[in-house]
């Protein structure tokens, strides 16, 4: 081997550990970088006429796990929809209360069982219908404050899919046009790797908002789609469609075409947790504006129903004309069970009763329909008004099972029906977030290991080393010769 051959060799054994050293050195800085990932210096040997020729630089690649990769965001994707599913269900759940809990549904239903009781042992005691009065009316305002809470939660999901389709064409543009820029930078030979990590950092972004798989095409361009069968970047990146609206009312739903529903490329696609956009945070605000917040509701009304059933039955108020309301109303009319839906909302105590809206206690002990005062020793329809709580009957609607029960039962059943859900949630997200985690974990052990780096860098060193000795050697010889 020629000095020149060799001092060839030499130089580019210097070019590669300098190079190497770039790439320990990229590492070590970035170790706890999100969306990095581990690069390697690809080396291979050079020849020249069959004869060896140093060390050529291949190229600088990332070090990703891709299947562990997209176990991963799937994990995260399916964790933070059942997290979105136990907070809605969690709330709803905190603001029903728990049976024995100062306000709580049950516990108001049974303040005004308790309140009627104790005026029927004094009908004559005005203070006494008064607490019925309040507690009647603070009963049908709790059905109100539940309703709005309900209607709240579904219009903050209305515009939580608007924002995260804005975040996703957003997000996606940006991915197809960093595809375009990293074929550039390959076609000139120059290192993409740094957007490329910026591209891993985005789609992460896309994950949590609709589960997606990561497909790798030629030239390190890739190509995304969900896990319902979207396209969502192939080539051209796919378009979303939505239209939000300002308020939600409960009789709003997507099958009216009151709301609005998921497009892609102008096409509507179904609009569901379970649908192709299914499966992250875009599909659990799906999921509770359109199914768990109207389940939530239609409970509510159906226990709405019941109360005012009990009351404007003639049976229970000889007094009541025909289409006359009892004690309770859907504002202020007579129910009519074809209106039903939002009926928790329109709830009210008889104006007829309640002195501030122009109305007299002694409706409560004479009848709602009734001329006059009457006898202030008479209980007969405080009793029976109180029997009718108590009363066992089988609800009119609702998902309930066919058996009778009291106001307070069917009350128990609506706060049973959120905590089973807001259970089962619990168990998901759970699981789910076990799983994300040990699948985290994974993926950060094939990141950067600082003391691998370190040792490599100590590798590095001594390569650097040698070939500056044999550098130093040839020009030894070289001085020698030229002495001569």
């Amino acid at each position: 081997m020629s000095l020149s051959t060799s001092l060839a060799n030499a130089l580019s054994g210097l070019t590669a550990v300098s190079r190497r050293a770039e790439v320990v050195s990229s590492n070590v800085s970035n170790a706890l970088t999100e969306g990095y990932a581990r690069r390697e210096l690809l080396l291979s040997a050079q020849s020249l006429g069959g004869n060896g020729a140093g060390v050529r630089i291949d190229g600088v690649t990332r070090v990703v796990d891709r299947v562990l990769l997209a176990d991963r965001r799937l994990a995260d994707a399916d964790a933070v929809n059942a997290a979105l599913r136990t907070d809605f269900l969690s709330r709803i759940e905190g603001l029903i209360g728990a049976p024995g809990d100062a306000g709580s549904l049950a516990d108001r239903i049974a303040s005004l069982e308790a309140t009627l009781i104790q005026a029927a042992s004094r009908p004559d005691s005005q203070a006494r219908l008064q607490e019925v009065v309040d507690a009647a009316r603070g009963l049908a305002g709790h059905l109100n404050t539940l309703t709005d809470a309900v209607q709240q939660a579904r219009m903050d999901a209305d515009d939580s899919i608007a924002n995260q389709v804005e975040t996703l064409n957003l997000t996606l543009e940006q991915i197809d046009r960093l595809n375009t820029e990293i074929l550039a930078q390959r076609s000139s030979g120059r290192d993409a790797t740094a957007l490329m990590d910026e591209r891993q950092r985005l789609i992460d972004r896309v994950a949590g908002i609709v589960p997606v798989r990561e497909v790798a095409r030629d030239h390190d361009q890739i190509a995304l789609f969900t896990t319902g069968g979207a396209i969502l970047l192939e080539g051209n990146p796919a378009k979303i469609g939505f239209s939000p609206v300002g308020v939600v009312t409960a009789d709003m739903t997507l099958a009216s075409g009151a709301l609005s529903g998921l497009t892609i490329n102008g096409m509507p696609v179904p609009s569901t947790d379970g649908g192709v956009l299914g499966g992250g945070t875009l599909g659990a605000a799906l999921a509770v504006r359109d199914e768990l917040a109207p389940s939530v509701q239609s409970q509510l009304d159906a226990l709405t129903r019941d109360l005012i059933e009990r009351f404007e039955s003639p049976s229970v108020d000889a007094s009541l004309a025909p289409g006359q309301p009892g004690l309770f109303t859907d504002a202020g009319a007579a129910l009519d069970p074809t209106l039903e839906v939002g009926l928790a909302g329109r709830m009210r105590l008889n104006a007829l009763t309640d002195p501030a809206q122009g109305g007299a206690l002694w409706r409560l002990r004479a009848g709602l329909g009734a001329a006059g005062p009457g006898d202030v020793g008479d209980a007969a329809l405080l009793t029976a008004l109180s029997h009718a709580l108590s009363a066992s009957r089988v609800p009119s609607s609702g998902a309930f099972i066919g058996a009778g029960r009291s106001a307070s039962g069917l009350a128990a059943d609506v706060l049973s029906g959120v905590a089973s859900a807001r259970q089962q949630a619990e168990s998901r997200q759970s699981f789910s977030v076990a799983r994300q985690g040990a699948l985290t974990e994974l993926h950060l052990g094939d990141g950067v290991d600082t003391d691998a780096e370190m040792q490599a860098l100590l590798l590095v060193e001594q390569a650097y080393s040698a070939n500056a000795r044999v550098i130093q050697a040839i020009d030894d010889l070289i001085q020698q010769l030229i002495g001569l």
